[in-house]
């Protein structure tokens, strides 16, 4: 008996520790969850994090999935072709308001949670985020297609898109956890977190929640700085380059 006592002893701490943590937009959630952290610093020593998120729902009420953005940006994807010789880029095509960050995970299979259209509606995987082209004028539906299959995989290549859905564990009947991992070039900004309750395929509840990631420190300094006077900085930049070939030229002449 102390398994199932301990189960629920934990849901209600979290219920009352989630009614007093920073405010969450909600939409008819039967559930409630938090984060281990709202705020990632990035450092120089900044390498990459985790953070855990975790939650309850009542009993035998549905399937939970995760889904963060980080904040949106257009992105560019040009194509190389072969010209004589040489590979130049010959065509490109940009992208309006993408994720920087985009990462999913599931009680279930996204399959076996939901059918493509409720997917679709609220882009549940890589595959069925909105990416909206500007211009592609000339473009074939195919070509633009084939555009955003490079972009996905770009960012993929980066570790800045889930490659495959993570996994949304269930402890026991009500609570629930999964993992979000951020890498050492996640981009600073406001990351939406939201969090889906599914019942029969639809969406029953939601909660939206942020986090940010920020640098701190000389690395925030330094960003300040090429931000407010980037000749200065580039500058800067190109001087401690010659500097450093100096010094070593200098070592490897007195070795």
């Amino acid at each position: 008996m102390a398994g199932p006592v301990v189960t629920r002893t934990a849901a209600v701490l979290l219920f009352a520790a989630a009614s007093t943590a920073t405010p969450t937009q909600r939409a008819n959630a039967d559930f409630v969850y938090d984060l281990s952290s709202r705020l990632i610093a990035i450092t120089t020593a900044f390498a990459g994090t985790q953070v855990l998120l975790y939650g309850a729902v009542p009993k035998d009420s549905g399937q939970i999935a995760m889904i963060v953005r980080g904040p949106s940006r257009d992105i560019t994807v040009r194509r190389k072709s072969r010209v004589g010789p040489l590979w130049i880029n010959t065509q490109a095509l940009e992208f309006r308001d993408v994720p920087s960050f985009y990462a999913v995970a599931s009680s279930v299979p996204l399959n076996e949670l939901a059918g493509p259209a409720a997917r679709s509606r609220h882009e549940l995987g890589a595959d069925d985020l909105r990416l909206t082209p500007l211009g592609g004028a000339g473009l074939s539906a195919e070509e633009i297609d084939s555009f955003r299959t490079a972009l996905i995989r770009n960012q993929q290549r980066t570790g800045l898109f889930s490659t495959v859905a993570g996994n949304v564990t269930f402890l026991g009947d009500t609570l629930f956890r999964t993992r979000i991992v951020f890498p050492a070039n996640s981009p600073p900004g406001d990351y939406q977190v939201q969090v889906l309750q599914f019942a029969d395929g639809e969406v029953v509840g939601a909660q939206t929640s942020k986090l940010e990631i920020a640098k701190m420190g000389i690395e925030a300094e330094l960003y300040d700085f090429s931000l407010a006077r980037p000749v200065l900085y580039g500058l800067s930049a190109i001087l401690i380059a010659l500097a450093a070939g100096w010094a070593a030229n200098l070592a490897f002449r007195r070795a």
